[in-house]
């Protein structure tokens, strides 16, 4: 029974049978046929039979083993490795179908090639995740025939694996070296200027040609024969918290990720540069309740506390209560923090329900809103118009894409600082963002 489960017959076999049916069907009128027909028949049997022994006297003809990453990163390409390990005397033709997990909705992914006698040859595929979660593969299926091809063997391996698909922790150590300060702004990203200067005091030190001479510091130099300045270093240490809004406005798809998705990919790679840069960074989520928090904290192993609780972050698909959010804040945060506020408002009216919760959470803290631009509306504004309902479209397209842009600027006449950034940019422009707040010392 294991045996016929294993046995497959190739298409090579099912045409040549169709012609020896052919021609047994023209012996009928042409009788010299018949002999051919019925010898074609024979040694037809007799090379399936030689190519069955071959393929089966061996129990462990191929060895194979898929290996899989420790974890994936979620919208970013994920190399997985098949290894075929071919034992058999003779080169082999294989076709690798893998049953890869339920989420990329492809039931008929397989690749496959040669492989020479006593050759150890790695295949590699890659994966797309778009959504975080536990992702379960199941068989390896190795199917097997000889140069012949007449039959072939199915191998099954590993009868199961489990990956996780966390946060984009690639997309993280892609913006690791904006936590450096050397040569940052000659790469092609978004050039920041660095104005003014910060004020934690680190030492009193000797004037050298090209000290500031504001920063003379007078009683010192009275006590000594030289002018002595304050030397001051960048503040560190300063409390980041990037509050995520778990709503239904944050489950809005774009290029197959939620906004949520996208959020979160952003957090991961914005705390490790905050991390890195000295502050502390912690991580608040909430909609119409509030639900899991991690504190501001500078350690190293704090970075991964964040993705494991980023790994579980999921929309409610209920409206996010902001009153909330604010008295959370006042009775939990106590010192001035900078907040990064990952949320949407796709109408004014919305944002005029929640701008006094803002407001006054902007009091206390450095608030800084994301909102997200819709880049569907964007084509659909740009697109040209050749109908009346085009124009329609088109002037109701313009018109959301400008309320967006007026709800930008109402937050900053309020004081709050904003992002308007699409989707696929946010990574860069909320660091960038916290770069430029950094560098000018507002927090």
């Amino acid at each position: 029974m294991q045996l016929l489960r294993q046995l497959f017959f190739e298409r090579r076999l099912y045409w040549l049978l169709a012609g020896i049916a052919f021609i047994f069907l023209v012996s009928y009128w042409v009788e010299i046929l018949y002999p051919v027909g019925f010898v074609s028949l024979w040694v037809l049997g007799f090379l399936v039979v030689v190519d069955f022994i071959f393929l089966f006297r061996l129990k462990e003809g191929i060895k194979a083993a898929r290996i899989l990453p420790e974890k994936f990163s979620n919208s970013d390409f994920n190399s997985v490795n098949v290894t075929i390990k071919n034992n058999y005397s003779r080169q082999i033709k294989t076709f690798i179908l893998d049953e890869i997990p339920v989420q990329f909705q492809k039931r008929d992914f397989g690749f496959g090639d040669s492989v020479e006698k006593d050759e150890e040859k790695e295949f590699q595929y890659q994966l797309l995740p778009k959504t975080r979660g536990e992702y379960f593969f199941g068989d390896l299926h190795i199917y097997v025939c000889s140069m012949l091809g007449l039959v072939k063997r199915r191998y099954s391996f590993q009868k199961g694996q489990l990956v996780k698909v966390y946060p984009s922790f690639i997309q993280m150590q892609q913006y690791d070296f904006l936590a450096s300060n050397v040569r940052k702004f000659d790469l092609g990203l978004k050039k920041i200027r660095r104005i003014g200067h910060t004020m934690e005091f680190e030492q009193i030190k000797e004037y050298v040609q090209g000290d500031d001479i504001r920063r003379i510091n007078w009683k010192a130099t009275a006590k000594s024969a030289s002018l002595m300045m304050n030397q001051y270093q960048d503040e560190k240490s300063q409390p980041i918290y990037s509050v995520i809004d778990t709503g239904r406005v944050m489950q809005m798809p774009f290029e197959g990720l939620s906004l949520l998705d996208y959020a979160v990919n952003s957090t991961l790679a914005f705390s490790n540069i905050a991390l890195k840069k000295g502050d502390k960074a912690g991580l608040i989520t909430f909609s119409n309740t509030m639900q899991r928090s991690l504190p501001a904290i500078n350690r190293k192993t704090h970075l991964m506390s964040i993705m494991e609780m980023l790994y579980n972050v999921n929309t409610k698909f209920l409206d996010t209560d902001y009153g909330l959010l604010y008295n959370w804040l006042k009775q939990k945060v106590n010192h001035r923090s900078m907040l990064i506020l990952f949320t949407n408002f796709e109408h004014h009216t919305a944002l005029e329900r929640q701008l006094p919760y803002l407001k006054a959470i902007a009091k206390k803290h450095l608030l800084v809103v994301v909102l997200f631009e819709n880049t569907l509306l964007e084509e659909l504004a740009e697109r040209p118009t050749e109908k009346l309902s085009d124009i329609f479209n088109k002037t109701v397209a313009e018109k959301f894409l400008y309320d967006k842009k007026l709800m930008a600027k109402e937050l900053n006449r309020h004081g709050i600082q904003t992002i308007l950034t699409k989707p696929s940019e946010l990574s860069i422009n909320t660091i960038n963002k916290y770069l430029e707040i950094r560098a000018r010392g507002l927090l």
